[in-house]
């Protein structure tokens, strides 16, 4: 696929990509990903393209953010980005990576993340022709809309990332992608990784029965209902969904803490259930959701999530594996996974790496990407050949 789009059109300018600290390991595979298939392309003689620089080993620039004792920092550039399409790429919940403030060791935050990023557009500001950041999880996403006397993070950096030159921003599966309203006439996109969540659970579970009779989609909550719509008209199953009964008199950890979740949908016994959100945070949320699934005596419970923050451990989801609560965890490589979490037995990492590098590669060439947006017929492909064996 890769190999055949674009071939006539010519880029908005050289491609240059950033990978900040916080997503190193991923632009590296997008970086691999779309010199391969440049250098196919050119191979093959399907392009026209032969400019210098089209084709490249690494389109990734030498980009310095060093830190002061004080914990103060700064960015410097080390390849020119005149002219080019900057692509900057960050994971802000990346908090493996470590600094140094007056002697002590501190986790870079999602405030530390950003800082960054803004301090990257800063520097290749009005030498850039075009600047796109792409951030996996959206900065303060949880944090999209004002119920009280509260500030509005989410708008506020969006409104921020525009009046600093910053031209589309990328990010997947965004809490509520109606904060885009904040910055209404810049390009904003919300990847869903619909696709691949389902080709993983296919390629690691060979005994599914995708019918209406033996497996169900479930939505976690009131704001996962879009997503799990989605899932079951493309599959051509049924869905049902909770809704938390929150205590509204108290705040716990800035929320309010869940009383019950109450099901509405027709019976789960006996079926498979697939329960579809955009994060895992500390994960109690989910593990309640499948303990009361298994109740009403469903079979196994899949769960697909975005973004595996596991913010409080595994040792409950381990729990939960042995008791027979869950049988697989999948969420995607575009945030932070330790080691102990890819070890585990019950987890499935999905790799989301092509997928935003054909984003990139489209984008550079100012392609439709609406294909990539909507992949029903690549799902429809994928499970008619897995029913078919």
């Amino acid at each position: 696929m890769a190999n055949q789009k674009y071939v006539e059109s010519i880029p908005v300018g050289p491609l240059a990509i950033v990978a900040l600290s916080g997503s190193k390991k991923l632009g590296d595979t997008v970086d691999a990903y779309i010199s391969s298939w440049r250098k196919e392309r050119l191979a093959s003689k399907e392009s026209p393209i032969t400019y210098q620089g089209y084709v490249k080993d690494s389109y990734l620039l030498n980009v310095c953010t060093p830190r002061f004792g004080t914990g103060e920092a700064k960015c410097t550039l080390k390849d020119s980005v005149r002219g080019t399409d900057l692509y900057i790429i960050d994971d802000v919940t990346n908090y493996s990576i470590e600094y140094t403030v007056c002697g002590q060791k501190n986790h870079m935050s999602p405030d530390d993340h950003y800082a960054d990023i803004k301090r990257v557009i800063a520097a290749a500001s009005g030498k850039a022709h075009r600047i796109t950041v792409i951030m996996p999880f959206l900065y303060e996403s949880r944090q999209h809309r004002r119920t009280s006397r509260e500030s509005m993070d989410c708008a506020v950096m969006l409104q921020e990332l525009v009046a600093m030159g910053v031209d589309n921003i990328l990010t997947f599966d965004a809490h509520d992608p109606r904060v885009n309203n904040a910055i209404p006439i810049s390009g904003f996109e919300s990847i869903m990784p619909t696709y691949q969540f389902i080709k993983n659970l296919l390629r690691n579970v060979d005994d599914l029965k995708i019918d209406s009779k033996h497996l169900m989609m479930i939505s976690p909550d009131e704001g996962a209902m879009s997503r799990v719509v989605y899932y079951a008209n493309v599959l051509g199953i049924n869905m049902g969904m909770f809704y938390k009964r929150r205590d509204y008199t108290t705040i716990v950890n800035g929320r309010n803490p869940i009383v019950a979740h109450e099901y509405l949908g027709e019976s789960v016994e006996g079926k498979d259930v697939i329960i579809v959100d955009d994060m895992i945070s500390s994960g109690d949320s989910m593990l309640d959701v499948a303990k009361q699934l298994k109740k009403r005596h469903a079979n196994r419970v899949f769960v697909a999530s975005t973004f595996g923050l596991f913010t409080n451990g595994l040792d409950k989801f381990d729990e939960a594996y042995a008791q027979g609560l869950i049988s697989k965890v999948m969420t995607t490589n575009c945030v932070y996974q330790t080691p102990e979490l890819l070890s585990r037995p019950w987890y499935i990492s999905v790799d989301v790496a092509k997928y935003t590098a054909l984003f990139i590669d489209a984008l550079n060439h100012d392609g439709s990407i609406s294909e990539l947006l909507d992949p029903y017929k690549k799902i429809q492909e994928k499970v008619n050949l897995y029913n078919s064996r």
